[in-house]
């Protein structure tokens, strides 16, 4: 096995994601290591997920830069000085500049709740049963500067059940979010490595 994929996860909350990030890269087979942990929120357990398990984690506080661009240089420091190659998005809610996601072309992955194209941007579960569907599911893909777009790594499907609300049918997206999101960077740290 090569070197390893360097990541940084970029989160905004509990990190359940990144915490599946975290276990499948202890694997000593997984293609990539996470190396770096960054919330935009103070104090999340996202941040005690990472120090837990001896990863770096930093807190850059939106709130404390005047506009987006001044956030992401910050960060864009953050991930140099770690010599970070990929970025993951995990529970992020921020949307990142055109600028940013193309100084990181191809390198930053995102998971998204809804089987995309279908259903993008907030509150993606009632939008689908809003729209009568009988599958819903997740999907990991390249992060471009358009919002949920991009080559899609990834999917997972959950049928959609009689009597489900949005938190039911979510949680259940949730169980199959902490599958997809580790093997989908697996296979997209492969496919990088491959190329260098």
């Amino acid at each position: 096995m090569g070197k390893k994929l360097s990541v940084a996860v970029v989160i905004s909350g509990s990190g359940s994601n990144l915490q599946a990030l975290i276990d499948a890269a202890k694997a000593p087979d997984f293609p990539a290591s996470i190396d770096l942990v960054v919330s935009n929120r103070p104090g999340v357990k996202g941040l005690q997920r990472a120090a837990d398990a001896g990863i770096k984690a930093l807190t850059i506080d939106h709130k404390d830069f005047a506009n987006r661009a001044a956030f992401e240089e910050e960060l864009q420091r953050a991930l140099a000085k770690e010599k970070i190659e990929a970025v993951c998005l995990a529970g992020f809610m921020r949307v990142l500049t055109a600028n940013f996601v193309n100084q990181w072309k191809d390198r930053i992955l995102n998971i998204h709740p809804s089987l995309l194209p279908a259903f993008k941007g907030l509150h993606v579960q009632q939008q689908a049963l809003d729209a009568g569907v009988k599958f819903s599911g997740c999907t990991v893909h390249v992060v471009t500067p358009d919002l949920d777009d991009g080559p899609i790594i990834g999917q997972a499907i959950v049928p959609i059940l009689e009597g489900d609300t949005a938190e039911t049918l979510a949680a259940r997206i949730q169980v199959e979010e902490h599958k997809l999101y580790p093997e989908s960077l697996a296979v997209f740290a492969a496919q990088t490595g491959a190329l260098e």
